[in-house]
């Protein structure tokens, strides 16, 4: 049996102490090493819930020889800097959404990991549910004919004024937080190469960074999605794929309960029918493909780069 990946926490974000942390401990597979922050009391604190070491600090973090891997859920304008400093110091690295704020510092990162042997992975969790390949299954199989369109959303209730997501020095905004959601949704529904044919980013009032937004793509078949996005809106979570003889909906398609049994909508001679599946821990899935990749020492790269272009060309064309 293979040993623990031993894991070092990069700051105590809401994500990491909600959902991440307890997924590590929960895990046969992985360990928590240490949680680091800038606050020594908050590092204690957040250590001591978790029965690991306390660190003062990110730099002092990396030079730990029983950290194997480092999970950094700090602000994205901080990921490209820190996801670096862990790959020179030789350990792996989960890293929240967005790995980096432009495609290029994406493509960097994604090249260091691989000339160093190490998993770099993005931490979109969604993708590692698995009603999403019964979807792709289905669509295979031809349940709606040829795929036409898809449609997915992501918004979510206004945050507090103090939130990260609020300010632009730290990579904040609803492109780079929620609509990551939608739009690799797209990629993962109807392939790589998509093309944005229009796009739209708003600011609430008195806001500094987008706060909404939508985009129009296609692929190059000509099918086309239509994904919308905000983080000032009342809760949505869906995508619907349309095609020749049906349709397929997926609700809370993106952060659905660990407990709770999936349904796939499958609509269609004027009939609708639903597919349960069994319930699924996205998260425990995560974290046990990272664990695969950090004893590949490799990860797969291909969507992390295509997304982080795409992301970009939303920004470019809503300009």
């Amino acid at each position: 049996m293979s040993e623990p990946v031993r894991i070092g926490v990069m700051g105590c974000a809401d994500i990491a102490v909600r959902r991440m942390l307890p997924a590590f401990a929960a895990g046969v597979d992985t360990e928590i090493a240490a949680v680091a922050s800038r606050s020594r009391n908050k590092a204690e604190e957040v250590a001591h819930r978790f029965g690991c070491r306390a660190v003062t600090g990110y730099a002092e973090l990396l030079d730990l020889d029983e950290v194997d891997a480092v999970y950094v859920p700090l602000p994205a304008a901080l990921h490209a800097p820190w996801v670096a400093a862990a790959l020179d110091a030789g350990k792996h690295v989960l890293a929240e959404k967005p790995l980096s704020t432009d495609p290029e510092s994406t493509g960097r990162l994604l090249a260091m990991a691989r000339d160093r042997g190490l998993a770099l992975m993005e931490n979109v969790m969604f993708v590692h549910h698995p009603r999403h390949q019964e979807v792709r299954r289905l669509v295979a199989e031809g349940a709606i004919g040829e795929t036409r369109a898809l449609h997915a959303a992501f918004t979510i209730p206004p945050l507090a004024d103090t939130d990260i997501r609020y300010r632009p020095d730290l990579g904040g905004g609803a492109l780079t937080d929620v609509g990551v959601y939608p739009l690799r949704a797209a990629q993962h529904l109807l392939g790589p190469d998509l093309e944005v044919v229009g796009a739209q980013l708003t600011r609430g009032p008195g806001r500094r960074v987008d706060t909404a937004g939508a985009a129009l793509l296609r692929d190059p078949q000509g099918v086309v999605a239509h994904v919308t996005f905000g983080m000032e809106h009342a809760y949505l979570s869906r995508y619907e794929l349309w095609g020749s003889e049906g349709r397929i909906t997926v609700d809370r398609a993106f952060t659905p309960a660990a407990d709770v049994a999936p349904v796939i909508g499958l609509h269609r001679d004027g009939k609708e029918e639903e597919i349960r599946l069994e319930p699924c821990d996205q998260v425990a899935a995560t974290v046990a493909v990272f664990v695969t990749a950090v004893r590949a020492g490799a990860a797969p790269h291909q969507e992390t780069l295509a997304q982080a272009r795409l992301l970009e060309d939303v920004r470019g064309r809503a300009a």
